[in-house]
Protein backbone atom coordinates (compact mmCIF):
# COMPACT_ATOMS: atom_id res chain seq x y z
CA UNK A 1 0.00 0.00 0.00
CA UNK A 2 1.49 3.27 -0.79
CA UNK A 3 1.98 6.00 1.27
CA UNK A 4 -0.19 8.38 -0.07
CA UNK A 5 -3.18 6.13 0.52
CA UNK A 6 -1.92 5.73 3.86
CA UNK A 7 -2.54 9.26 3.92
CA UNK A 8 -6.08 9.48 3.25
CA UNK A 9 -6.96 7.05 5.82
CA UNK A 10 -5.07 8.64 8.54
CA UNK A 11 -37.42 -0.97 30.98
CA UNK A 12 -35.86 -0.60 28.10
CA UNK A 13 -37.54 2.67 26.87
CA UNK A 14 -37.15 4.73 30.14
CA UNK A 15 -33.22 3.54 30.13
CA UNK A 16 -33.13 4.37 26.34
CA UNK A 17 -34.80 8.07 26.28
CA UNK A 18 -32.36 8.37 29.86
CA UNK A 19 -29.47 7.15 27.09
CA UNK A 20 -30.28 9.39 24.47
CA UNK A 21 -30.81 12.67 26.04
CA UNK A 22 -28.38 12.60 29.42
CA UNK A 23 -25.31 13.39 27.77
CA UNK A 24 -24.41 15.48 25.35
CA UNK A 25 -23.36 14.90 21.44
CA UNK A 26 -20.09 13.75 20.58
CA UNK A 27 -18.23 13.61 17.30
CA UNK A 28 -18.50 10.16 15.22
CA UNK A 29 -18.89 7.57 15.29
CA UNK A 30 -21.46 6.30 13.77
CA UNK A 31 -23.74 3.35 12.90
CA UNK A 32 -22.54 1.29 10.35
CA UNK A 33 -24.06 -0.78 7.69
CA UNK A 34 -23.54 -4.23 8.20
CA UNK A 35 -25.33 -5.01 11.38
CA UNK A 36 -29.03 -6.46 10.38
CA UNK A 37 -30.63 -5.95 13.71
CA UNK A 38 -29.39 -2.57 14.01
CA UNK A 39 -30.77 -1.85 10.59
CA UNK A 40 -34.18 -3.75 11.54
CA UNK A 41 -34.14 -1.84 15.23
CA UNK A 42 -34.27 1.80 13.60
CA UNK A 43 -36.48 1.10 11.25
CA UNK A 44 -39.09 -0.58 12.51
CA UNK A 45 -38.60 2.58 15.08
CA UNK A 46 -38.64 5.30 12.30
CA UNK A 47 -41.99 3.42 10.52
CA UNK A 48 -43.47 3.50 13.57
CA UNK A 49 -43.50 6.92 14.42
CA UNK A 50 -40.73 6.81 16.65
CA UNK A 51 -37.94 8.26 15.17
CA UNK A 52 -38.09 10.93 12.47
CA UNK A 53 -35.09 10.87 10.71
CA UNK A 54 -33.78 9.77 7.05
CA UNK A 55 -32.94 6.25 7.26
CA UNK A 56 -31.63 5.25 3.86
CA UNK A 57 -28.40 6.77 4.18
CA UNK A 58 -25.83 4.84 5.74
CA UNK A 59 -23.56 5.24 8.16
CA UNK A 60 -26.29 7.20 10.18
CA UNK A 61 -24.65 9.75 13.02
CA UNK A 62 -25.54 8.57 16.35
CA UNK A 63 -26.10 11.87 16.80
CA UNK A 64 -29.28 11.86 14.37
CA UNK A 65 -30.71 9.02 16.23
CA UNK A 66 -30.62 10.71 19.65
CA UNK A 67 -31.80 13.90 18.52
CA UNK A 68 -34.66 12.38 16.32
CA UNK A 69 -35.91 9.22 18.68
CA UNK A 70 -39.16 10.96 20.13
CA UNK A 71 -41.05 9.67 23.63
CA UNK A 72 -41.92 5.96 23.65
CA UNK A 73 -44.28 4.71 26.14
CA UNK A 74 -44.97 1.23 28.16
CA UNK A 75 -48.28 0.95 25.11
CA UNK A 76 -45.18 0.50 22.50
CA UNK A 77 -43.04 -1.92 24.78
CA UNK A 78 -44.74 -4.86 23.34
CA UNK A 79 -44.16 -3.62 19.16
CA UNK A 80 -40.41 -2.17 19.85
CA UNK A 81 -38.84 -3.37 23.38
CA UNK A 82 -36.41 -5.18 21.88
CA UNK A 83 -35.82 -2.91 18.99
CA UNK A 84 -34.76 0.10 21.41
CA UNK A 85 -33.01 -2.20 23.62
CA UNK A 86 -30.50 -3.29 21.21
CA UNK A 87 -30.07 0.19 20.04
CA UNK A 88 -29.18 1.53 23.51
CA UNK A 89 -26.79 -1.27 24.06
CA UNK A 90 -24.97 -0.41 20.95
CA UNK A 91 -25.01 3.26 21.62
CA UNK A 92 -23.53 2.64 24.58
CA UNK A 93 -20.76 0.04 23.09
CA UNK A 94 -19.97 2.58 19.92
CA UNK A 95 -20.63 6.27 21.04
CA UNK A 96 -19.59 6.72 24.27
CA UNK A 97 -16.70 8.71 24.81
CA UNK A 98 -13.31 7.68 25.48
CA UNK A 99 -11.21 4.75 24.16
CA UNK A 100 -12.47 1.22 23.04
CA UNK A 101 -10.58 -1.51 21.64
CA UNK A 102 -12.42 -4.91 19.34
CA UNK A 103 -10.57 -7.84 18.01
CA UNK A 104 -11.92 -9.92 14.94
CA UNK A 105 -10.81 -13.23 13.31
CA UNK A 106 -12.27 -15.02 10.49
CA UNK A 107 -11.97 -17.61 8.05
CA UNK A 108 -13.76 -18.71 4.90
CA UNK A 109 -13.68 -21.40 2.13
CA UNK A 110 -14.49 -19.48 -0.52
CA UNK A 111 -14.95 -15.17 -0.71
CA UNK A 112 -18.71 -14.68 -1.57
CA UNK A 113 -19.83 -13.30 -4.73
CA UNK A 114 -23.17 -11.74 -3.61
CA UNK A 115 -23.26 -9.98 -0.81
CA UNK A 116 -26.42 -8.18 0.79
CA UNK A 117 -26.15 -5.57 3.34
CA UNK A 118 -24.41 -7.95 5.99
CA UNK A 119 -20.64 -7.34 6.54
CA UNK A 120 -18.41 -9.55 4.55
CA UNK A 121 -14.40 -9.82 5.40
CA UNK A 122 -13.64 -10.31 1.38
CA UNK A 123 -10.58 -12.51 2.34
CA UNK A 124 -10.73 -16.29 3.12
CA UNK A 125 -8.74 -15.39 6.70
CA UNK A 126 -7.94 -12.44 8.34
CA UNK A 127 -7.12 -10.42 11.91
CA UNK A 128 -8.01 -7.21 12.66
CA UNK A 129 -7.69 -5.06 15.52
CA UNK A 130 -9.67 -1.72 15.48
CA UNK A 131 -8.99 0.88 17.96
CA UNK A 132 -10.97 3.90 18.56
CA UNK A 133 -11.33 6.63 20.36
CA UNK A 134 -13.87 9.46 20.30
CA UNK A 135 -13.77 12.98 22.11
CA UNK A 136 -16.25 16.17 22.28
CA UNK A 137 -14.95 17.13 18.68
CA UNK A 138 -12.54 14.84 17.34
CA UNK A 139 -12.95 11.05 16.81
CA UNK A 140 -10.35 8.27 15.01
CA UNK A 141 -10.23 4.72 14.79
CA UNK A 142 -6.99 2.47 13.56
CA UNK A 143 -7.94 -0.40 12.08
CA UNK A 144 -5.40 -2.92 10.65
CA UNK A 145 -6.17 -5.63 9.23
CA UNK A 146 -4.37 -8.62 7.75
CA UNK A 147 -6.33 -10.53 4.96
CA UNK A 148 -4.96 -13.86 3.94
CA UNK A 149 -5.61 -14.91 0.33
CA UNK A 150 -7.70 -11.90 -0.86
CA UNK A 151 -9.26 -11.82 -4.22
CA UNK A 152 -6.88 -8.13 -4.55
CA UNK A 153 -3.83 -9.14 -3.50
CA UNK A 154 -3.57 -6.79 -0.59
CA UNK A 155 -2.85 -8.66 2.51
CA UNK A 156 -2.39 -5.57 4.58
CA UNK A 157 -5.80 -3.46 4.81
CA UNK A 158 -6.91 -0.03 6.24
CA UNK A 159 -10.72 -0.54 5.97
CA UNK A 160 -12.42 1.17 8.91
CA UNK A 161 -9.81 3.39 10.01
CA UNK A 162 -10.93 7.07 9.64
CA UNK A 163 -10.47 10.78 11.38
CA UNK A 164 -13.43 12.65 11.75
CA UNK A 165 -14.62 16.11 13.25
CA UNK A 166 -17.26 18.15 14.14
CA UNK A 167 -17.75 21.56 13.74
CA UNK A 168 -21.17 22.92 13.55
CA UNK A 169 -23.10 20.76 12.63
CA UNK A 170 -20.97 19.18 9.91
CA UNK A 171 -18.61 16.31 10.62
CA UNK A 172 -15.52 16.47 8.65
CA UNK A 173 -13.94 12.88 7.94
CA UNK A 174 -10.58 10.83 5.93
CA UNK A 175 -10.77 7.41 5.69
CA UNK A 176 -12.07 4.10 4.32
CA UNK A 177 -15.68 3.32 6.13
CA UNK A 178 -18.66 1.35 3.99
CA UNK A 179 -21.36 2.96 2.96
CA UNK A 180 -24.70 1.78 1.77
CA UNK A 181 -27.14 4.16 -0.22
CA UNK A 182 -30.55 3.76 -0.75
CA UNK A 183 -33.61 1.25 0.86
CA UNK A 184 -32.56 -1.84 -0.44
CA UNK A 185 -31.94 -4.98 1.56
CA UNK A 186 -29.85 -7.58 -0.95
CA UNK A 187 -28.30 -4.40 -3.40
CA UNK A 188 -28.18 -0.52 -3.64
CA UNK A 189 -27.96 0.12 -7.44
CA UNK A 190 -25.53 2.99 -6.39
CA UNK A 191 -23.15 2.84 -4.05
CA UNK A 192 -23.11 -0.65 -1.21
CA UNK A 193 -20.73 -2.36 0.82
CA UNK A 194 -19.76 -5.41 -1.76
CA UNK A 195 -16.86 -3.73 -2.47
CA UNK A 196 -13.97 -2.67 -0.46
CA UNK A 197 -14.59 1.17 0.96
CA UNK A 198 -12.92 3.58 -1.55
CA UNK A 199 -10.05 5.95 0.85
CA UNK A 200 -11.93 9.24 0.62
CA UNK A 201 -12.00 12.80 2.75
CA UNK A 202 -16.48 13.69 3.39
CA UNK A 203 -18.27 16.36 4.57
CA UNK A 204 -21.54 14.82 6.02
CA UNK A 205 -24.65 16.62 8.20
CA UNK A 206 -24.50 15.52 12.21
CA UNK A 207 -28.05 15.66 13.14
CA UNK A 208 -30.23 15.81 10.59
CA UNK A 209 -33.19 17.69 11.76
CA UNK A 210 -35.82 19.40 9.57
CA UNK A 211 -34.58 23.16 8.42
CA UNK A 212 -35.68 25.83 10.98
CA UNK A 213 -36.48 28.27 8.13
CA UNK A 214 -39.95 28.59 7.12
CA UNK A 215 -39.60 28.16 3.60
CA UNK A 216 -37.60 25.31 3.87
CA UNK A 217 -39.39 23.62 6.44
CA UNK A 218 -41.29 21.46 4.07
CA UNK A 219 -38.25 19.65 3.28
CA UNK A 220 -38.56 17.86 6.73
CA UNK A 221 -35.53 16.00 8.39
CA UNK A 222 -32.14 16.11 5.84
CA UNK A 223 -29.04 14.62 5.13
CA UNK A 224 -26.05 15.63 3.14
CA UNK A 225 -23.04 14.07 2.05
CA UNK A 226 -19.97 14.92 -0.36
CA UNK A 227 -17.40 12.77 -0.51
CA UNK A 228 -13.88 12.68 -2.79
CA UNK A 229 -11.96 9.44 -3.19
CA UNK A 230 -9.02 7.94 -5.54
CA UNK A 231 -9.51 4.74 -6.74
CA UNK A 232 -6.57 1.78 -6.67
CA UNK A 233 -3.23 1.39 -9.20
CA UNK A 234 -4.40 -1.56 -10.89
CA UNK A 235 -7.06 -0.50 -12.99
CA UNK A 236 -7.41 0.38 -16.88
CA UNK A 237 -7.20 4.11 -15.73
CA UNK A 238 -4.91 4.03 -12.69
CA UNK A 239 -5.87 6.18 -9.75
CA UNK A 240 -9.02 7.64 -11.16
CA UNK A 241 -11.16 9.99 -8.71
CA UNK A 242 -14.69 9.35 -7.66
CA UNK A 243 -16.58 11.91 -6.40
CA UNK A 244 -19.92 11.13 -4.22
CA UNK A 245 -22.92 12.54 -3.34
CA UNK A 246 -26.33 12.14 -1.91
CA UNK A 247 -29.04 14.50 -0.24
CA UNK A 248 -31.95 12.60 1.41
CA UNK A 249 -34.79 13.91 3.02
CA UNK A 250 -38.27 12.99 5.18
CA UNK A 251 -41.31 15.42 3.47
CA UNK A 252 -43.87 13.65 5.70
CA UNK A 253 -43.21 11.21 8.88
CA UNK A 254 -42.36 7.70 7.18
CA UNK A 255 -41.11 8.74 3.60
CA UNK A 256 -37.64 8.98 2.76
CA UNK A 257 -36.38 10.34 -0.50
CA UNK A 258 -33.20 9.72 -1.85
CA UNK A 259 -31.41 11.92 -4.73
CA UNK A 260 -27.62 10.49 -5.29
CA UNK A 261 -24.62 10.40 -7.67
CA UNK A 262 -21.24 9.18 -8.05
CA UNK A 263 -18.85 11.00 -10.33
CA UNK A 264 -15.36 8.95 -11.83
CA UNK A 265 -13.43 11.43 -13.06
CA UNK A 266 -9.34 11.93 -13.61
CA UNK A 267 -6.86 9.60 -13.36
CA UNK A 268 -3.22 8.57 -15.25
CA UNK A 269 -3.83 10.30 -18.60
CA UNK A 270 -6.86 12.14 -17.86
CA UNK A 271 -7.11 15.73 -17.39
CA UNK A 272 -8.11 16.68 -13.65
CA UNK A 273 -8.73 20.21 -14.37
CA UNK A 274 -11.57 22.65 -12.61
CA UNK A 275 -13.28 22.95 -16.08
CA UNK A 276 -13.19 19.04 -16.89
CA UNK A 277 -14.81 18.42 -13.23
CA UNK A 278 -17.29 21.42 -13.31
CA UNK A 279 -17.97 19.68 -16.77
CA UNK A 280 -18.92 16.38 -15.00
CA UNK A 281 -20.92 18.11 -12.08
CA UNK A 282 -22.92 19.61 -14.77
CA UNK A 283 -23.39 16.39 -16.62
CA UNK A 284 -21.46 17.67 -19.69
CA UNK A 285 -20.14 14.24 -20.13
CA UNK A 286 -21.91 12.65 -22.98
CA UNK A 287 -19.35 12.91 -25.62
CA UNK A 288 -21.21 16.55 -26.10
CA UNK A 289 -16.83 17.53 -27.58
CA UNK A 290 -15.78 14.76 -27.98
CA UNK A 291 -14.90 11.47 -26.75
CA UNK A 292 -11.56 12.38 -25.95
CA UNK A 293 -12.81 15.16 -24.34
CA UNK A 294 -15.50 13.42 -22.10
CA UNK A 295 -14.95 14.42 -18.47
CA UNK A 296 -15.75 11.30 -16.75
CA UNK A 297 -18.18 8.36 -15.96
CA UNK A 298 -21.33 9.26 -13.83
CA UNK A 299 -24.06 7.57 -12.02
CA UNK A 300 -27.17 9.32 -10.57
CA UNK A 301 -30.18 7.49 -8.88
CA UNK A 302 -32.97 8.37 -7.10
CA UNK A 303 -34.63 6.09 -3.96
CA UNK A 304 -37.90 6.14 -2.23
CA UNK A 305 -38.79 4.20 0.63
CA UNK A 306 -42.38 4.59 2.53
CA UNK A 307 -42.77 2.80 5.79
CA UNK A 308 -46.10 2.54 8.25
CA UNK A 309 -47.63 1.08 10.77
CA UNK A 310 -49.36 -2.38 10.62
CA UNK A 311 -50.93 -2.83 13.90
CA UNK A 312 -48.13 -3.32 16.36
CA UNK A 313 -46.23 -4.49 13.41
CA UNK A 314 -44.33 -2.27 10.26
CA UNK A 315 -44.18 -2.59 6.60
CA UNK A 316 -42.53 -0.45 3.88
CA UNK A 317 -42.21 0.05 0.06
CA UNK A 318 -39.41 1.10 -1.73
CA UNK A 319 -37.98 1.52 -5.00
CA UNK A 320 -34.71 3.06 -6.62
CA UNK A 321 -34.07 4.04 -10.06
CA UNK A 322 -30.37 4.34 -11.49
CA UNK A 323 -29.19 6.09 -14.69
CA UNK A 324 -25.99 5.71 -16.41
CA UNK A 325 -25.84 8.60 -18.83
CA UNK A 326 -27.91 11.90 -18.19
CA UNK A 327 -30.84 12.95 -20.92
CA UNK A 328 -32.33 16.51 -20.22
CA UNK A 329 -31.08 16.86 -16.75
CA UNK A 330 -32.23 13.31 -15.59
CA UNK A 331 -30.95 10.18 -15.38
CA UNK A 332 -31.25 8.00 -18.55
CA UNK A 333 -30.50 4.23 -19.81
CA UNK A 334 -32.37 3.18 -16.29
CA UNK A 335 -31.60 0.47 -14.07
CA UNK A 336 -34.75 -0.58 -11.25
CA UNK A 337 -35.36 -1.94 -7.90
CA UNK A 338 -38.65 -2.55 -6.38
CA UNK A 339 -39.32 -3.75 -2.70
CA UNK A 340 -41.14 -4.63 0.52
CA UNK A 341 -40.35 -5.46 4.07
CA UNK A 342 -41.96 -6.33 6.87
CA UNK A 343 -41.77 -7.04 10.46
CA UNK A 344 -43.01 -9.83 12.69
CA UNK A 345 -43.14 -11.12 16.38
CA UNK A 346 -43.44 -14.45 16.37
CA UNK A 347 -41.98 -17.92 18.32
CA UNK A 348 -40.72 -14.81 21.02
CA UNK A 349 -38.67 -13.20 18.88
CA UNK A 350 -38.66 -10.37 16.29
CA UNK A 351 -38.48 -11.00 12.31
CA UNK A 352 -38.13 -8.67 9.83
CA UNK A 353 -38.79 -9.95 6.07
CA UNK A 354 -38.04 -8.71 2.51
CA UNK A 355 -38.56 -9.67 -0.67
CA UNK A 356 -36.80 -7.51 -3.35
CA UNK A 357 -36.45 -7.74 -7.35
CA UNK A 358 -33.44 -5.97 -9.32
CA UNK A 359 -32.90 -5.25 -12.76
CA UNK A 360 -29.56 -3.71 -14.38
CA UNK A 361 -29.71 -4.15 -17.41
CA UNK A 362 -30.15 -0.81 -18.71
CA UNK A 363 -33.74 0.26 -19.95
CA UNK A 364 -34.92 -3.43 -20.01
CA UNK A 365 -37.64 -2.62 -17.71
CA UNK A 366 -39.22 -0.05 -18.98
CA UNK A 367 -38.09 0.50 -23.07
CA UNK A 368 -35.61 -1.19 -25.18
CA UNK A 369 -33.00 -2.80 -23.64
CA UNK A 370 -29.45 -1.56 -23.59
CA UNK A 371 -26.55 -4.45 -22.62
CA UNK A 372 -23.06 -3.36 -21.59
CA UNK A 373 -23.88 -0.22 -20.20
CA UNK A 374 -24.99 -0.34 -16.65
CA UNK A 375 -21.63 -0.22 -14.62
CA UNK A 376 -19.32 0.46 -17.73
CA UNK A 377 -17.91 2.91 -19.73
CA UNK A 378 -15.86 3.25 -22.68
CA UNK A 379 -12.98 5.09 -21.01
CA UNK A 380 -12.98 3.77 -17.79
CA UNK A 381 -12.56 0.13 -18.88
CA UNK A 382 -12.29 -1.14 -15.48
CA UNK A 383 -16.13 -0.19 -14.91
CA UNK A 384 -17.34 1.52 -12.05
CA UNK A 385 -15.56 -1.14 -9.46
CA UNK A 386 -13.32 -1.19 -6.96
CA UNK A 387 -10.30 -3.78 -6.62
CA UNK A 388 -12.51 -6.30 -9.28
CA UNK A 389 -16.23 -5.64 -6.97
CA UNK A 390 -19.35 -3.49 -8.09
CA UNK A 391 -19.10 -0.59 -5.69
CA UNK A 392 -23.31 -1.36 -6.46
CA UNK A 393 -25.16 -4.58 -6.53
CA UNK A 394 -22.82 -8.07 -5.96
CA UNK A 395 -25.32 -9.01 -9.26
CA UNK A 396 -22.98 -6.41 -11.56
CA UNK A 397 -24.72 -5.11 -14.80
CA UNK A 398 -26.67 -6.54 -17.50
CA UNK A 399 -28.39 -8.50 -14.15
CA UNK A 400 -32.08 -9.27 -13.25
CA UNK A 401 -32.81 -10.82 -10.07
CA UNK A 402 -35.47 -11.73 -7.11
CA UNK A 403 -34.54 -12.16 -3.22
CA UNK A 404 -36.50 -13.57 -0.66
CA UNK A 405 -34.98 -12.60 2.84
CA UNK A 406 -35.61 -13.02 6.31
CA UNK A 407 -33.71 -12.15 9.91
CA UNK A 408 -35.14 -13.78 13.08
CA UNK A 409 -33.83 -12.16 16.57
CA UNK A 410 -34.07 -14.21 19.42
CA UNK A 411 -34.34 -12.18 23.13
CA UNK A 412 -31.08 -13.09 24.11
CA UNK A 413 -29.33 -11.29 21.04
CA UNK A 414 -29.10 -14.16 18.88
CA UNK A 415 -30.19 -14.37 15.46
CA UNK A 416 -30.99 -16.29 12.33
CA UNK A 417 -30.35 -15.37 8.50
CA UNK A 418 -32.11 -16.81 5.56
CA UNK A 419 -31.95 -15.71 2.29
CA UNK A 420 -32.86 -17.03 -1.42
CA UNK A 421 -32.10 -15.85 -4.79
CA UNK A 422 -32.96 -16.55 -8.33
CA UNK A 423 -31.00 -14.59 -10.86
CA UNK A 424 -30.27 -14.23 -14.40
CA UNK A 425 -26.37 -12.76 -14.19
CA UNK A 426 -24.91 -10.94 -17.77
CA UNK A 427 -28.71 -11.51 -19.88
CA UNK A 428 -26.45 -10.38 -22.95
CA UNK A 429 -23.74 -12.92 -22.18
CA UNK A 430 -20.64 -10.36 -23.16
CA UNK A 431 -18.03 -8.28 -20.74
CA UNK A 432 -16.58 -4.88 -21.64
CA UNK A 433 -14.19 -4.62 -18.70
CA UNK A 434 -10.68 -4.84 -19.28
CA UNK A 435 -8.71 -7.25 -16.09
CA UNK A 436 -5.57 -4.88 -16.15
CA UNK A 437 -3.87 -7.42 -13.55
CA UNK A 438 -4.16 -10.97 -12.33
CA UNK A 439 -3.46 -10.12 -9.12
CA UNK A 440 -7.26 -8.87 -8.86
CA UNK A 441 -9.97 -11.10 -9.41
CA UNK A 442 -12.72 -9.53 -10.81
CA UNK A 443 -16.13 -10.78 -9.96
CA UNK A 444 -18.16 -9.81 -12.87
CA UNK A 445 -19.86 -12.69 -14.47
CA UNK A 446 -18.54 -13.91 -17.90
CA UNK A 447 -21.64 -14.85 -19.77
CA UNK A 448 -24.86 -15.48 -19.72
CA UNK A 449 -25.75 -17.91 -16.81
CA UNK A 450 -28.81 -18.38 -14.40
CA UNK A 451 -28.37 -18.91 -10.93
CA UNK A 452 -30.18 -19.67 -7.60
CA UNK A 453 -28.25 -18.77 -4.80
CA UNK A 454 -29.23 -19.40 -1.11
CA UNK A 455 -27.84 -18.24 2.20
CA UNK A 456 -27.92 -19.50 6.02
CA UNK A 457 -26.73 -17.32 8.52
CA UNK A 458 -26.52 -17.93 12.85
CA UNK A 459 -25.34 -15.09 15.04
CA UNK A 460 -24.14 -15.97 18.93
CA UNK A 461 -22.74 -14.97 22.18
CA UNK A 462 -19.11 -17.47 22.54
CA UNK A 463 -15.33 -17.50 24.32
CA UNK A 464 -16.97 -14.17 25.71
CA UNK A 465 -17.54 -12.31 22.15
CA UNK A 466 -19.99 -12.61 19.19
CA UNK A 467 -19.49 -15.85 16.78
CA UNK A 468 -21.29 -15.09 13.39
CA UNK A 469 -21.13 -18.15 11.32
CA UNK A 470 -22.40 -18.11 7.40
CA UNK A 471 -23.23 -20.69 4.25
CA UNK A 472 -23.75 -19.42 1.36
CA UNK A 473 -24.46 -22.08 -1.74
CA UNK A 474 -25.09 -21.49 -5.27
CA UNK A 475 -26.63 -24.19 -7.67
CA UNK A 476 -23.82 -24.33 -10.18
CA UNK A 477 -20.05 -22.94 -10.70
CA UNK A 478 -20.10 -19.54 -11.81
CA UNK A 479 -17.43 -18.36 -14.72
CA UNK A 480 -16.58 -15.05 -13.92
CA UNK A 481 -13.85 -13.29 -16.57
CA UNK A 482 -11.23 -13.48 -13.92
CA UNK A 483 -12.23 -17.71 -13.36
CA UNK A 484 -14.56 -19.21 -11.18
CA UNK A 485 -15.92 -19.51 -7.82
CA UNK A 486 -16.59 -22.80 -5.42
CA UNK A 487 -19.95 -23.64 -5.15
CA UNK A 488 -20.40 -23.67 -1.25
CA UNK A 489 -18.48 -20.86 0.91
CA UNK A 490 -18.27 -21.43 4.42
CA UNK A 491 -17.33 -18.63 7.14
CA UNK A 492 -16.98 -17.90 10.85
CA UNK A 493 -16.31 -14.77 12.36
CA UNK A 494 -15.64 -14.18 16.02
CA UNK A 495 -15.36 -10.47 17.51
CA UNK A 496 -14.16 -9.49 21.01
CA UNK A 497 -14.70 -5.87 22.72
CA UNK A 498 -12.52 -5.03 25.54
Amino acid sequence: MTSKRWTLVGGAVACLIAAIHASALHAAPWLEPGDVRARFAVQKLSDRGHLNRPVTTWPINWSALESGTGNLTSSDLPSVGMASAYLRFEREQQAAPGLRTELSLNAQSEIPAFTGFETNALAKAGASVNLQWQGSTWAFGLKPTYAKDPDDNEEVRPDGSYLAATTGNWVFGAGTIDRWWGPGWQSSLILSNNARPVPSVWITRNDTAAPETPWLEWLGPWNATLLVGQYENDRAVPRAKLIGMRFSFRPVAGLDIGLSRAIMVGGEGRSESASTIADALIGRDNSQDGADNDPGNQLGSVDVRYGFSVGQQSMGVYAEMMGEDEAGAFPARKSWQFGTDWTSQLLDGDQQWFLEYTNTLADDFLGNARPNISYEHFQYRSGYRYNGRNMATSFDGDAEALTLGAYHFFGDGSNLTAKASYAELNKDGRSRVIVPTDDIFYTVPARNQNVAIMQLGYGTQAFSGWLDLSLQATDKEIEYVSGKKDQISASARWTYRY
